[in-house]
């Protein structure tokens, strides 16, 4: 039998946490859940994960936090799930490295088949010595962060998203990432505006 993937999962609300650690181990996940991110930081020093999916805004050390300290020290890809999708948020999340970014509210149908892609690519059987580590992955993954910014701004699903962005693409003679690239930029630049 092949060992279960192992994931963290980290969420304040322990309603979403519940409902997270109940998707990923019917999809044949070992989950490590934490509530906060002190614990979670001591659960990937104990056990090891080979992903995260972490909330960004918790009492205590933020999901960002929780982010840094698996970055530096673990090596381990990380993925965001939020409510909030505000241009600093953004930034924030393309700085830290993060191969995906996901929106709340939940559908467990949609999240599950994410997260696999992200593990696919970033974990065991996939990209494993792929982690986040520099410019290049910040570039691959732009994708996922527009098509959370696009998902969570127009209250529409993945597929729709990334769709979309395709249609941009192709109308202005771009490339997906290049299109993906440019609106980041553009909130990254509102975030600016409105920091002023």
């Amino acid at each position: 039998m092949a060992a279960k993937r192992k994931i963290l999962v980290v969420d304040d609300d322990r309603l979403v946490l519940a409902t997270l650690v109940h998707g990923l181990s019917q999809a044949g996940y070992e989950v490590i859940d934490a509530d906060n991110g002190d614990d979670a930081i001591l659960a990937a020093r104990e056990r090891r994960p080979e992903l995260a999916l972490l909330d960004i805004r918790m009492e205590g050390k933020t999901g960002f936090d929780v982010a840094a300290y698996l970055r530096e020290h673990d090596r381990v890809p990380f993925m965001f799930l939020s409510a909030f999708n505000d241009e600093a948020t953004v930034a924030q999340v393309r700085a830290l490295g993060a191969v995906a970014y996901l929106t709340k509210p939940l559908d467990i149908a949609q999240f599950v088949p994410a997260v696999d892609e992200v593990y696919g690519r970033y974990c065991a059987g996939g990209q494993a010595s792929a982690k986040p580590e520099g410019e290049a992955d910040a570039l691959r993954d732009i994708v996922a962060i527009a098509v959370g910014v696009l998902m969570h701004r127009h209250s529409i699903l993945r597929a729709q998203a990334l769709e979309r962005l395709r249609r941009r693409a192709q109308a202005g003679g771009l490339s997906l990432e290049e299109e993906c690239r440019r609106l980041v930029a553009a909130v990254e630049s509102m975030a600016c505006a409105v920091d002023l």
